[in-house]
């Protein structure tokens, strides 16, 4: 056999999809780990939204606006006594909301900012280090 004839036999073969007796069952169990990887990163983003806002809501109720002396201005104190009584009537509103939803309790330990902050990033990294390595796996 020449190679001017083997070439388009090859061809010939390959265009040609073999069927596969189990096609049915492959296909199901590929939709089905689509479906669950779907659902695990759905329940993961939303439990994440979840306690983020409720720190966010719990630091917002926290928030203390100092807006320093006003001192010798009459209508800078009005402003200054304004902004106050509006923060106050605002954190009051968050802290009942809060209390309505049984968050008030939420504490995040002695923890400040910053290290939360660094905690967050550094289990964003090592999800993101897991979920390269899975897909490294399927590849």
């Amino acid at each position: 056999m020449s190679a001017d004839e083997f070439d388009p036999e090859i061809e010939r073969l390959f265009a040609r999809t073999p069927h596969m007796a189990d096609a049915p069952l492959f296909t199901a169990q590929v939709e089905r780990r689509l479906e669950q990887g779907s659902r695990v990163r759905f329940l993961a983003l939303s439990l994440a939204g979840v306690v983020g806002g409720a720190v966010a809501l719990r630091e917002a109720v926290n928030v203390n606006l100092s807006l320093g002396d006003a001192s010798g201005v009459v209508a800078g104190e009005a402003v200054t006594q304004g902004v106050r009584a509006a923060s106050t009537q605002a954190q009051g509103l968050a802290a009942s909301a809060l209390d309505a939803l049984g968050l008030s309790g939420l504490e995040v330990g002695s923890l400040g900012a910053m290290q939360l902050f660094w905690i967050a990033a550094a289990a964003l990294v090592a999800v993101a280090a897991a979920g390269a390595m899975k897909l490294a796996q399927d590849v």
